[in-house]
């Protein structure tokens, strides 16, 4: 069974803003799963992000590429955090060819979503998106399917052409992230009925010894807590986003009782899941 993230998507075909900031953020700061296209370019400030369950730092210049399918968490900032952005709704990028668009950077794309620019390539995003800004902000205008589609493809077949430029990660480091990346798409299918890192060791055909050193080295965390990292996310979307019992969440992530999961929540988020809600 697959974690149940909360579901984001657009409610117009382009939705885009030439100045995000913290108060837009905060929508994503519970994790959930995109099915919208959204392309951002950092402009300001410094902060931390959680995509595919992996973190990574924001810094000013740095496209973020968030295709749907996505999981994503916007995490602590240390500073003021401004970004553009762009997004196409699920319907928009159901009509176009979402591979083609991207061509053979689809790999490199995964495993760097996020990237530096130069400071031409900035402003020119910045320019484009200021024209779709323009146009999706404009309630006089309405923005026809075939004109959504065409802007979607433009923007991927740039981000294809600026991936082109960008070189592989040595195969030793594209390893490690590819193991990674297959353990957190098994825990997030079994992490209600297993809880043991053997168990994702031997799915993944690989010692438990190499699979802990190969996560914490990427991810800087061991097995068990990225596992408990996936299962307090879908307790936390349960707490804040539905009216059941304590008891009737434990039951659901396959806790054998209400205290149990309580002790195991507070653990790894310093008060109970009670407190938390009331949060």
């Amino acid at each position: 069974m697959k974690i149940d993230f909360p579901q984001v998507d657009l409610p117009l075909e382009i939705l885009a803003w030439t100045d995000v900031t913290e108060d837009i953020l905060n929508i994503y700061k519970q994790s959930s799963r995109l099915q919208a296209c959204i392309i951002a370019v950092c402009t300001e400030g410094t902060m931390n992000a959680s995509i595919n369950l992996l973190d990574y730092e924001i810094r000013p210049n740095d496209l973020i590429t968030l295709l749907p399918g996505t999981i994503i968490q916007f995490k602590n900032k240390t500073e003021k955090v401004r970004l553009c952005f762009a997004g196409f709704s699920s319907a928009c990028v159901g009509r176009i060819n979402l591979m083609k668009s991207i061509g053979g950077v689809y790999s490199k794309l995964m495993e760097q979503p996020i990237i530096s620019l130069p400071d031409n390539i900035v402003s020119y995003l910045k320019q484009y998106v200021a024209l779709l800004s323009q146009i999706s902000c404009d309630k006089s205008f309405t923005v026809a399917p075939e004109m959504a589609d065409i802007s979607l493809q433009s923007i991927l077949t740039t981000i294809r052409l600026i991936y082109r430029e960008v070189p592989e990660k040595d195969d030793k480091t594209s390893r490690k992230k590819e193991i990674c990346m297959r353990l957190i798409q098994a825990i997030t299918e079994h992490y209600k009925e297993e809880r043991r890192a053997q168990f994702y060791a031997d799915l993944l055909g690989i010692s438990l010894q190499h699979l802990s050193s190969t996560a914490k080295s990427v991810t800087g965390k061991s097995v068990l807590d990225t596992i408990a990292y996936v299962t307090i996310m879908d307790a936390k979307a349960k707490l804040k986003g539905t009216d059941m019992t304590i008891q009737e969440i434990a039951y659901s992530l396959n806790f054998p009782s209400a205290s149990f999961f309580g002790k195991y929540f507070r653990r790894y988020v310093g008060v109970t899941p009670l407190e938390y809600r009331k949060q």
